[in-house]
């Protein structure tokens, strides 16, 4: 049985001092990932409180400063007034009330703010002082105009709401919510390529495939969640494992055309997420037992399983929210339980594909 001992934090052929850069590297991408999930938890807040339309404008460097006294307090709220949600939905509302509102919203862009500015410095100071290594910069570079796309994305989201819906489109929600998490796993697996490392058993092709299938499993199901959330489907059906007195309830593919029920359909995109979670859940012991039977004591092995219970926890925290009709404080922790198993997948995928210049059977560890 091979030792999971470090065996190597430089590969051959990397200059003196590789190593501290890429610890130094790696603690930068861990902060930067650490405040994309501090974003996503925020940003389901603003969804749940009905914030994210609070603030009618898009100013990417102004934004930053709120409001400062009582008469652009008052100017925001009268550009809030124009808007369906609240004609239609929030008519009355107190300018006490507003700022509440108002102070979720501009959080999440403050923190989204933040993540950009935390990369760009990042990025500019590891590249000026020549720590970066070349495969790195396309791939920061990539990450970057990603989250520049993201805010642009947030924008788009927001401005479906400002003008007919009293809601943003559950479409652009879902989006937003999956270019967040493909920027986080981007952001954290290139992290992990940076760590020591480690001499293990080498899995097979297949556990490697079925280890990133886990990844793209557990980033479709929080799209799915996105759409439940955009259509608060989660607010109907509060009955598990039955749904509507069914295990397959009828009125699936009620709407025409068909593929309206996968995007629009409350209780077909409920049924879906459900789905989707057992499917996750399968995935993960199937892959948990191959890599047990195949290398029952190597580093992934034990991964595999942390990722089982893992994925049971968010399914038991998906079912009490479910039941208790979706409380704030319970979805907000089913939302960071999804990004945490997303965590756990990235962790335990990355490993399982050598860096380049690895010594034969080691493994990002």
């Amino acid at each position: 049985m091979v030792d999971t001992q470090v065996i190597s934090r430089q590969p051959a052929g990397t200059r003196a001092g590789t190593t501290g850069s890429n610890r130094a590297i790696r603690l930068w991408l861990y902060l930067a990932a650490a405040m994309v999930f501090a974003l996503v938890v925020v940003g389901g807040a603003t969804r749940l409180t009905e914030s994210g339309l609070s603030i009618t404008e898009w100013k990417p460097i102004h934004g930053i400063i709120p409001p400062l006294s009582a008469a652009e307090w008052q100017e925001e709220f009268d550009l809030y007034r124009q808007i369906p949600q609240y004609q239609l939905v929030n008519r009355g509302m107190s300018l006490d009330a507003f700022k509440t509102i108002f102070w979720w919203e501009w959080a999440h862009r403050f923190l989204a703010r933040g993540v950009g500015f935390v990369f760009a410095v990042g990025l500019a100071f590891f590249w000026a002082t020549g720590r970066l290594e070349s495969r790195l910069k396309p791939r920061l570079l990539g990450i970057l105009a990603l989250g520049g796309l993201q805010g642009a994305i947030g924008w788009w989201m927001v401005a479906s709401g400002l003008t007919e819906r009293t809601d943003v489109s559950q479409y652009r929600l879902a989006v937003h919510l999956t270019t967040a998490c493909i920027i986080f796993i981007a952001t954290l697996w290139v992290a992990e390529g940076l760590r020591p490392l480690r001499a293990d058993a080498t899995p097979s092709r297949g556990s490697r495939r079925m280890a990133l299938a886990i990844v793209f499993l557990c980033l479709f199901q929080i799209y799915l969640g996105g759409l439940v959330a955009g259509l608060n489907a989660g607010l109907a059906y509060n009955t598990w494992p039955l749904m509507d007195g069914a295990v397959v309830p009828s009125g699936l593919f009620s709407m025409q055309p068909v593929w309206h029920n996968f995007f629009e359909n409350v209780k077909a995109v409920q049924f879906f997420h459900r789905l989707g979670a057992y499917l996750l859940l399968t995935v993960v012991i199937v892959h948990a037992v191959r890599c047990l039977r195949a290398a029952p004591s190597a580093h992934y092995s034990l991964g595999a399983l942390w990722l089982v219970g893992a994925v049971l926890a968010q399914a038991g925290l998906g079912i009490a929210t479910l039941l208790m009709h979706v409380p704030i404080e319970w979805a907000l922790l089913h939302q960071a339980g999804a990004i945490g198993v997303l965590t756990l997948s990235v962790i335990h995928a990355r490993p399982m594909f050598p860096r380049v210049g690895a010594p034969e059977g080691a493994r990002a560890g």
